[in-house]
């Protein structure tokens, strides 16, 4: 009797058995979700006290004051909790039969396991259970259309990532239920689907900051799933596939917020009225050029360009490492400092040139704008530092391997544009220079009209400009005005409107050219007596004319010794045309006119004789 139930009896076991298998095979897929949410998740956890280490390591690093005592306790104070494999014996709460701290039961599956093998029917279960997880898999896969991937990238991951820890666990206390060799075909699937998927998500994205979230949960995953023996490098290679891509995009980001920097600011300095605004625009970029803080209020020599654009330039940098870090790459900085490169050459350089080349009008603006870049060169040895300090690499690495100014193009032609605005300014006043009396009876002796007028300028600009411009800038400006203003002079006696003067005109010219001398030796307090020096030599061409006409023996020019000492400024050809005006004056410069004792005077012998010798030499 009992044994002609026992066909019932073992198809009822099946049956039962099967469905509680089935339920099981429909609560591991939401158990996995979690599973992996939960994993990733301390994974995050162990990332962020990693960071926050390594944020104290810097921070003690930067405070010299501290001792090493004190270094060492900032740097050890950490907790030594660290992140510990979910899937570790001991240590995950699993357990064969009952419930997990993660809700993780394998009691259903195993019961039926060994049911199957109690009824002879083990290989069937195994085939049976494989192509169940398998098609469950193959169901994980699916992308949702209806959904931004932006939205369920980290559902899908950590599905993924939950079934394999499911099945490193199922392998490692599952007896023969799955083999290894079955795990790793499962796992070269999912990784070809993940591959695939991300692929092309990524070739779709425009936007830096969703290729750097999805980077950021992907890095995670690989973290995650690298702890139970799975090999990710194929992902991380995708990842390091589109870094062109997002930096890129990061760029274009860059550029536009820079644009909209330029086109808000006033070109006006910077009123920070308490310290947190003087912390937040000037010490967070090591702008400061002294370790005092300043009385409050307090006006910045730079307008609201500078602590803007290196805000966005700080957080390019901050961005940049976020994609490069947990990569798979170690030494990244060469590539974050390649990037850097291109924001601050092509992107900043650009914008501002583009800003001086068409929006500064003004003096004032110039001014503005030249001031400016001498603070954004200060800033950008700050870049490259805060790039090295979040890459890793020792600071002395960046300072050996300095490079020029990645602004300089900007720089130069700023200081371009505000000397030529300032030329334009002079050219106003030395317009007086056509009220010369070129045929003067007596040299005037406090400088003719156009020279005091300039130096008044001249005054007032430097009393001006000293406020905002640093020294070197201003001492530059200043040479290009005199050298221009020197120009000027040589220009008058050379061009059409003056067809001849005498020698009280050149004297007054002499004094002209005295005055802006003492003018630039006046700067001394200001810059030094090297930087006067060097303004006087702006001048030179002005001088060493003026000295040519003037002396007793012009001759002199021609001896190549004395030249290139005294005259090394004179191109030859305009010496010739300046000298031949002052010749044709009345003779009464050089003697008395109709006396029968007349004699050349030697002054204009001379001068006759350097004239010919120097056409023979054209």
């Amino acid at each position: 009797m009992l044994e002609k139930k026992i066909p019932a009896i073992r198809s009822h076991i099946e049956r039962r058995v099967n469905k509680e298998f089935g339920d099981w095979l429909v609560e591991i897929r939401i158990v996995s979700r979690n599973l992996g949410q939960l994993a990733i998740g301390q994974a995050s956890a162990a990332r962020q006290r990693e960071e926050e280490l390594r944020m104290k390591q810097r921070q003690a690093e930067e405070q010299s004051r501290l001792s090493l005592r004190d270094c060492v306790y900032a740097l050890e104070e950490e907790d030594d909790d660290g992140f510990g494999g979910i899937g570790d014996e001991g240590k995950d709460g699993y357990s064969n039969g009952g419930s997990g701290m993660f809700g993780f039961d394998l009691t259903p599956l195993y019961r039926a396991y060994h049911i199957h093998q109690t009824l002879g029917l083990e290989d069937r279960f195994k085939q049976y259970y494989f192509e169940n997880r398998k098609l469950q898999l193959t169901s994980d896969f699916q992308v949702s259309s209806m959904t931004p991937f932006l939205e369920s990238h980290q559902t899908f991951f950590a599905q993924i990532a939950g079934f394999f820890i499911v099945e490193d666990r199922i392998l490692r206390t599952g007896g023969r239920l799955i083999s290894k060799m079955e795990v790793e075909n499962l796992w070269d699937t999912a990784m070809s689907k993940m591959c695939s998927v991300l692929e092309d998500q990524f070739s779709r994205m425009q936007t830096a900051n969703h290729l750097l979230l999805i980077k950021d949960y992907v890095s995670l995953l690989g973290v995650t799933l690298r702890q139970y023996g799975y090999p990710v490098d194929a992902l991380l290679d995708v990842l390091s596939k589109h870094r062109d891509k997002y930096h890129e995009l990061l760029l274009s980001d860059c550029r536009k917020q820079i644009a909209e920097a330029l086109a808000a600011d006033k070109f006006e300095q910077m009123l920070m009225k308490k310290e947190y605004e003087y912390s937040m625009n000037v010490l967070s970029f090591q702008l400061q050029t002294s370790d005092i803080t300043p009385a409050f209020p307090y006006v910045a020599p730079f307008s609201s360009t500078v602590p803007d654009c290196c805000r966005i330039v700080r957080s390019f940098i901050e961005d940049s490492v976020s994609f490069m870090s947990y990569g798979g790459q170690l030494d990244f900085y060469d590539v974050v400092k390649k990037y850097l490169d291109r924001l601050l050459t092509e992107v900043l350089d650009g914008a501002l040139l583009k800003l001086i080349n068409t929006s500064i009008h003004g003096v004032s603006q110039a001014m503005q704008v030249a001031a400016n870049m001498v603070v954004l060169e200060r800033a950008c040895d700050f870049f490259f530092r805060h790039a090295a300090q979040l890459s890793g690499v020792p600071l002395r690495m960046v300072e050996r391997s300095r490079r020029q100014f990645p602004l300089n193009k900007a720089r130069d032609v700023a200081e371009e544009m505000l000397s030529g605005l300032l030329k334009q300014k002079v050219d106003g006043f030395m317009t007086l220079i056509e009220n010369v009396n070129w045929m003067a009876d007596e040299a005037p002796q406090s400088g003719n009209e156009y020279v005091n007028e300039v130096i008044i300028y001249l005054e007032t600009l430097v009393s001006t400009a000293q406020q905002i411009l640093p020294v070197q800038v201003l001492k530059r400006v200043i040479q290009e005005v005199l050298s221009h203003i020197a120009e000027m002079i040589v220009g008058a006696l050379l061009g059409e409107s003056v067809k001849r003067f005498n020698i009280n005109a050149i004297m007054g010219i002499d004094v002209d050219v005295r005055l802006l001398e003492s003018f630039a030796e006046n700067q001394a307090p200001l810059l030094s007596d090297a930087d006067a020096n060097q303004l006087k030599t702006a001048l030179v061409e002005a001088r060493q004319l003026s000295n040519l006409l003037l002396s007793s023996h012009p001759e002199n020019f021609l001896n190549p010794v004395i030249r290139e000492r005294s005259y090394n400024s004179l191109d030859h050809r305009k010496v010739v045309i300046i000298s031949e005006k002052l010749k044709d004056q009345p003779d009464r410069l050089f003697g008395t006119f109709g006396s029968r004792a007349y004699k050349q005077n030697p002054k204009k012998k001379s001068l006759d004789a350097m004239i010919k010798r120097l056409k023979d030499v054209n």
